[in-house]
C-alpha cells in the first residue's frame, strides 16, 4: 500500500525543501503541507499540483505499483 504523503515528505528532504517553501508554490498554507504528509491518500488535483512544484510524476509510483500487482495475479 503506498502511503503517498509520505513519499511527498521524502521528496521535499531529498530536495531539501520545506513545507514553507511547497505551501507558497501549490498556493497554500503551511499547516496543511503537514496535513497532507500526514495523510496515505490524496486528491488528484492536489497530487497534480505538488507533482508540478517538485518536478516529480507522483501519479507513476500509482501506476508501477498497479503494474506490479498485475504481473503478481498472472
Amino acid at each position: 500500500m503506498i502511503h503517498i504523503g509520505k513519499i511527498i515528505h521524502a521528496e521535499l528532504l531529498r530536495q531539501e525543501r520545506t513545507p514553507t517553501w511547497l505551501a507558497k508554490k501549490i498556493n497554500c498554507e503551511r499547516p496543511n503541507i503537514y496535513y497532507i504528509i500526514k495523510q496515505p491518500s490524496i486528491n488528484t488535483e492536489m497530487l497534480e499540483r505538488i507533482s508540478k512544484a517538485l518536478d516529480i510524476d507522483f501519479f507513476k509510483i500509482y501506476s508501477d505499483q498497479l503494474n506490479n500487482d498485475s504481473n503478481k495475479i498472472t
